[in-house]
């Protein structure tokens, strides 16, 4: 096999930059269970399910972002390497609201940040952490660009 020369690199997201944060990787110990979750709450996609090296694996989209699921339990205790997974979303109360209304466990109220916008957290399954933030309106140019606004 021969290794390409960076000039016959094919570089994804029409941008010439080498290395972008693709997806989170999770153990599902009921993946049905767990598709239904991010489906639901954060209108997840499976795009792809199929196997990977001897296990099943799940490919799903939410908006620009991807996550692939494990058909099997989380090993050992704990959070494992997954710290949080950060849901960006619109309408940051209103789903709030809903979540609390479908009995979903989250212990504390939503925290705003330092102008606008605002966070809270919330178990998944498997014990997975997610924070659901709404940006606001940051004025930095390059944190706007970050969070997908224009200008």
């Amino acid at each position: 096999m021969t290794t390409p020369s960076p000039d016959d690199w094919q570089y994804p997201y029409g941008t010439r930059q080498r290395y972008h944060l693709q997806h989170v990787h999770l153990f599902a110990s009921d993946l049905s269970a767990t598709i239904e979750f991010y489906r639901t709450w954060f209108d997840a996609e499976v795009i792809w399910d199929g196997d990977v090296a001897g296990a099943r694996n799940v490919f799903m989209k939410i908006g620009i972002g991807a996550m692939h699921l494990y058909d099997q339990p989380p090993r050992g205790d704990g959070r494992n390497a997954v710290h949080h997974l950060g849901m960006q979303v619109v309408g940051l109360a209103e789903l709030y609201d809903r979540m609390k209304a479908a009995g979903l466990h989250i212990p504390n109220p939503i925290r705003p940040f330092g102008g606008s916008g605002g966070y809270f957290m919330l178990g998944a399954p498997d014990g997975v952490v997610i924070e659901v933030f709404e940006p606001g309106n940051p004025h930095e140019p390059a944190v706007r660009k970050y969070y997908g606004f224009q200008g």
